[in-house]
């Protein structure tokens, strides 16, 4: 059996309540972290990592997603007819092309989880594994996380391999959380993981983030599972029944994360870039938020 991951399931069918009254009338993922939309840096990062085909799972009032990550024929020779060229080629290379690109786009009919939302994909996805994106969950390296990812898991034997990260104890009861086993390398071995525990319950202080690949039976294992936390279908429910008969791990990436589905987490990452770009990083010098930052990090 292949351990080539070739389809990535983009979940953005969430109203983006944290973020209202900006996600009135535009999606969460196409909030800018400074002038980069989350959905493209998520785009960015499936295609670094070879992915074959990409299916956004979205909401019937989200078609701004759609039209934003394929290209636009109209608006590139609108642009190039304003001399805006080199704009127009940039737009083109970043969106995904009608035909050369795969991409798919499936409604989430109902807010029923995270889980529900990947096994809207089932009937599109590609044979193998399966890639799951969350883009607000923005992780930025040298080298893409889901890349790393990858390449772990075509060399190994594990059956869902998530990414994760420590946290502090007072915060893994925002998260899924492994139960720890050993060690190998960058991949930590888990025997189960629990969705939101309350910190005294918690078996360990590693936490679910919005990476994951998993084996092609989580669409099975999605079928007939119950609701959980919330009320809603876990996708972290369903992966730990696999734990047993397929292996599971967490994956220690080396970018860093940004909690992007939050006011802060944005900030974080938007001063982050802002730090990268000359032009920003004078206007952070002169309010002396450079040197702030610098020491809160």
């Amino acid at each position: 059996m292949t351990r080539h991951v070739r389809t990535a399931i983009f979940p953005v069918a969430g109203l983006g309540t944290r973020f209202l009254p900006a996600t009135k009338a535009t999606p969460k993922e196409l909030l800018p972290v400074l002038d980069t939309p989350l959905i493209q840096y998520a785009v960015d990062e499936a295609r670094e990592a070879g992915i074959e085909r990409m299916i956004f799972v979205s909401h019937p009032s989200k078609k701004a997603i759609e039209r934003h990550v394929m290209e636009d024929a109209r608006l590139t020779r609108e642009l190039k007819a304003r001399g805006k060229a080199d704009i127009a080629e940039a737009l083109s290379d970043a969106a995904l092309c009608p035909v050369e690109d795969d991409a798919r786009f499936v409604v989430q009919p109902e807010p029923k989880g995270l889980g529900h939302a990947v096994l809207c994909a089932k009937d599109h996805v590609l044979d193998g594994p399966v890639a799951v994106i969350l883009p607000d969950d923005l992780i930025l390296g040298q080298v893409g996380c889901l890349s790393e990812m990858a390449a772990a898991y075509a060399s190994g034997e594990i059956g869902h391999l998530v990414a994760t990260m420590e946290v502090p104890e007072d915060r893994v009861h925002k998260y899924g959380v492994l139960s720890v086993t050993g060690k190998d390398g960058a991949i930590i071995k888990a025997d189960g993981m629990v969705e939101k525990p309350k910190a005294q319950d918690a078996p360990s202080r590693q936490a679910v983030v919005g990476r994951y690949i998993l084996d092609a039976s989580i669409f099975d294992a999605l079928e007939t599972q119950k609701p959980g936390a919330g009320g809603e279908i876990q996708l972290t429910d369903a992966i730990a029944r696999g734990a047993t008969d397929l292996g599971l791990g967490g994956f220690q990436f080396s970018g860093t994360r940004f909690d992007c589905g939050s006011k802060a987490g944005m900030l974080e990452a938007t001063l982050e870039l802002a730090a990268q770009d000359p032009e920003c990083l004078e206007v952070l010098r002169a309010r002396g938020l450079l040197q702030t930052r610098l020491v809160a990090a």
